[in-house]
């Protein structure tokens, strides 16, 4: 489960800024919102991110991802830059590091992640963990003009001398520890349990133009996703839809579109052998089965209205976040999908899972009015200063002087611009060269 996440110096985002999962002291919706982590910690299963454009939104779940992918896909030479951009509207921003700190439980256990980078290294690393007091897991530095890796653990993590040197081997300049761990062969349950959670808890974002088609009916195949679960949804969802079904069938592929697939890495390798050796490629189609005057009719998914095809998707992400612990960020929630249709997505997941996340952008300020969803504290805004620089803030920031706690006030509060985070527009007359309008 994620805590909070912090990040500074990314892009647009050049000062410190924070989205936590923390909930506050009110009682609103306990059923449906909080997670009780520990005793003495609750932490809410949704937040909303809302801003104008170019505001930052989308930049902040691309920070959460960019982390992932450093510690899950580290660089394979020393000389290699890592590609990221620091806040680039002042001089000085350019020359500092980017700064990362995340917080989050894995099996019951809280750790602590902070890291610092330029284009070039690791600047700095250091993870704790609780339990149940804060204790060092390990501190590294980088001395830049070696371009070298220090690793120093803390006095209650137990690791052998020549595992220690071979896992300052392993982690380049460029690397993290974590990411040198992957490449090396010793146990670490503290190393171990944060590599997993960036790996299976923590999945990547999802834009608008993701699709999710091949790994939803990939899992329901496998049977890792209950197709009766996605009929279910869809059927309650009111799609007239009654069955999924998959359909698989060969067909032979010449030789030049094997070298092609073998060449761009399109496949495992395990099935690349499989072609070779069959010299067929295996095509699957997915149909919906539409239940309407007693009769029944297939209709491929590509014959699918957008909205259809988006739910369907999000229908198994909604089986995965119930039966599992997963945090998920969505970019643009609300694309191709009808209002009520949104709500009544965020509202099974509210009612059903029980220990996932989601973190979500959107435009759609008319869920600002919805009592079963409005939570201050899952309520959050990104805006841009004066200097271009991405700010973020909670609503449960603002006090009754700025807007009142009861949903017609914060829509309205947020449609007015009480509550910032929208675009500023000017008329919208526009003079042409030849002087008409």
């Amino acid at each position: 489960m994620l805590i909070n996440f912090s990040v500074e110096n990314y892009r647009s985002i050049k000062n410190k800024v924070t989205l936590s999962f923390e909930a506050s002291n009110s009682k609103d919706l306990e059923d449906y919102f909080i997670i009780n982590a520990t005793k003495d910690l609750r932490l809410l299963k949704l937040g909303l991110i809302y801003g104008a454009n170019a505001s930052g939104k989308t930049t902040l779940l691309e920070s959460l991802e960019f982390l992932q992918e450093l510690i899950l896909e580290p660089l394979e030479k020393k000389n290699e830059v890592i590609d990221f951009s620091p806040f680039l509207f002042d001089k000085a921003s350019k020359n500092k590091s980017t700064n990362f700190s995340i917080e989050f439980f894995q099996n019951n256990i809280k750790y602590i992640y902070n890291l610092a980078l330029n284009t070039n290294s690791i600047v700095f690393e250091e993870l704790y963990y609780h339990k149940p007091n804060k204790a060092l897991v390990f501190r590294r530095n980088t001395e830049l003009s070696k371009q070298l890796t220090k690793i120093e653990f803390g006095s209650k993590i137990k690791i052998n001398k020549a595992h220690k040197s071979t896992l300052e081997a392993n982690t380049l300049w460029n690397n993290t520890v974590l990411g040198g761990y992957i490449k090396t062969n010793f146990e670490s349950k503290e190393l171990q349990e944060t590599v997993d959670w960036f790996d299976n808890k923590l999945k990547p974002m999802i834009s608008s133009k993701t699709s999710l088609l091949s790994f939803i009916s990939t899992r329901i195949e496998n049977d890792k996703i209950s197709k009766n679960d996605i009929v279910d949804f869809l059927k309650k969802a009111d799609f007239n839809i009654s069955d999924v079904v998959i359909k698989s069938e060969e067909s032979e592929v010449d030789h030049d579109v094997l070298e092609f697939i073998n060449k761009k890495s399109l496949v495992p390798n395990d099935k690349l052998d499989k072609l070779r050796e069959t010299g067929k490629i295996e095509k699957k189609e997915i149909f919906f089965q539409h239940s309407l005057n007693n009769d029944n009719f297939l209709m491929s998914y590509n014959d699918e209205s957008q909205g259809t095809q988006r739910y369907y998707q999000f229908s198994g992400l909604l089986s995965l976040m119930i039966n599992d612990e997963l945090i998920v960020p969505i970019d643009e929630i609300e694309s191709s999908l009808h209002p009520d249709l949104l709500k009544h997505f965020l509202l099974s997941f509210l009612a059903n899972s029980k220990a996932s996340q989601l973190i979500a952008t959107t435009h759609h300020r008319e869920l600002l009015i919805e009592k079963d969803i409005l939570r201050s504290d899952a309520i959050w805004f990104t805006e841009k200063d004066d200097d271009g620089c991405t700010e973020l803030f909670s609503l449960d920031d603002f006090d009754s002087s700025v807007v009142r706690k009861d949903t017609g006030s914060i829509f309205n509060a947020y449609k007015t611009g009480k509550l910032g985070a929208v675009p500023s527009l000017s008329d919208y007359y526009i003079e042409l060269e030849n002087g008409s309008n």
